[in-house]
């Protein structure tokens, strides 16, 4: 029987470690060169330079938010075991599903805080440039862009559970490269009218998560009108939530079964 209480003391750990090492610095940065792209920018793009900014902001803001959920999310469970810390909590009456969604909620935490301060951050920067945007286009998109990440924090913890943290960072990236591609190698499968192949991308596209669905940058720049409706939107974080706990079920199924 899983105990929440445990499992949130756990998320909680995990929040105020990873808080305390590296999210003040990694703010920083977001800043630092948001503040050099608002300086350059204009420089080099004299009639679209808001568009770019618009767009910059929240590449730069999923690729910190990626680094984040790949890096920390894949060493999670091999630092405890190279520290042997996973043996002290494993003897404690801390179940191993609590331990795996303890340290995926603690992470998403994580996300989520910085994902929020980023985009204060580039909204500051949005109105001292007096650069026109639909807010609640940008508000969908970074919540959206938290999902998107959150499916990743849950990939790399599951990679995480079974291999080292080299390979899983690896693994991570790769299907997170493949992730934004799904829909265009179902279409090239179509495309080669060949069976093996095209059984082959749809089976690619059966099993790897269709990250596409999640990602609204350009719908944020281009205005709320390129926003998809209501329902599309609600069943797509839904695609997103449940391949998560999809993925935390594997990683709480190999975690099981692995000896210490």
């Amino acid at each position: 029987m899983m105990n929440f209480s445990r499992t949130f003391v756990l998320a909680k750990n995990v929040f105020q470690e990873v808080i305390r090492d590296r999210i003040l610095y990694i703010i920083g940065f977001y800043t630092l060169i948001l503040a050099v792209a608002f300086r350059l920018i204009p420089e080099f793009a004299a009639t679209t330079e808001d568009k770019i900014f618009l767009d910059f902001g929240i590449v730069v803001m999923s690729v910190i938010a990626l680094i984040v959920a790949v890096f920390v999310g894949t060493g999670m469970i091999n630092k405890e075991i190279e520290k042997r810390t996973i043996l002290v909590l494993i003897a404690k009456p801390v179940s191993r599903s609590e331990f795996i969604l303890g340290k995926y909620l603690g992470l998403s935490a994580v996300l989520a805080v910085l994902v929020t301060m980023m985009t204060v951050i580039y909204l500051g920067f949005l109105q001292v440039r007096h650069i026109d945007h639909a807010m609640p286009s940008i508000l969908i998109a970074v919540i959206f862009l938290f999902l998107q990440m959150s499916l990743i924090a849950a990939l790399a913890i599951t990679f995480g559970a079974f291999t080292g943290s080299l390979l899983a960072i690896v693994l991570t990236s790769s299907v997170y490269l493949m992730g934004n591609v799904t829909q265009d190698l179902l279409q090239f499968g179509r495309l080669s009218r060949n069976p093996g192949i095209e059984r082959l991308t749809q089976a690619l596209y059966l099993i790897l998560p269709d990250l596409s669905r999640l990602d609204l940058k350009n719908d944020a720049v281009y205005g709320l009108q390129a926003l998809p409706g209501a329902t599309a939107l609600i069943t797509n974080a839904g695609y997103g939530l449940l391949y998560s706990f999809m993925l935390l079920a594997i990683a709480i199924l190999i975690f099981s079964q692995r000896e210490f």
